[in-house]
């Protein structure tokens, strides 16, 4: 049975890649995009103070994130961490900044991504990366006031 989940799961990291290179989707478009958004970040006037108060190396940061989309994108198993608990631990973090996180990840996208597949391919995993941290936060704060108001 493990030699048949082996196998599903190996075709499916197969298929994946194949996929995004059919969308001309590389390492190196991942870096311009991850190097590009981060430019962007860093001088956007909400976001780039949160994340200035946090990333002390940004070439790691940089390396981690280009990991992190490398493995949605082309092969899973790049990445190792929790985005969940990192951004759980900004307490600051609100639904708005990821509606401008999102802003301006797509016009990002359109600036680096030609192939409207891989663009749309990236747009849709930001905004389901976006919800489903927004989610966590939330759910992670309303347990956080249920605790401190029994």
């Amino acid at each position: 049975m493990e030699h048949v989940l082996t196998g599903f799961a190996e075709e499916a990291r197969i298929r994946k890649a194949e996929e995004a290179h059919e969308m001309g989707i590389d390492d190196a478009l991942i870096s311009a995009l991850v190097d590009q958004f981060y430019a962007r970040i860093r001088s956007h006037p909400s976001l780039g103070p949160i994340f200035a108060r946090r990333v002390r190396e940004w070439p790691v940061h940089l390396g981690r994130m280009k990991a992190f989309w490398g493995s949605i994108a082309i092969e899973s198993g790049r990445y190792h961490g929790n985005p969940m608990l990192k951004h759980v631990a900004i307490g600051e973090i609100r639904e708005e900044h990821f509606s401008d996180w999102l802003a301006l990840w797509a016009s990002t996208v359109k600036d680096v991504i030609r192939d409207d597949r891989a663009a749309e391919f990236f747009n849709s995993r930001a905004k389901r990366i976006a919800q489903s941290l927004t989610m966590g936060i939330a759910l992670h704060g309303e347990r956080q006031r249920q605790t401190t108001s029994l």
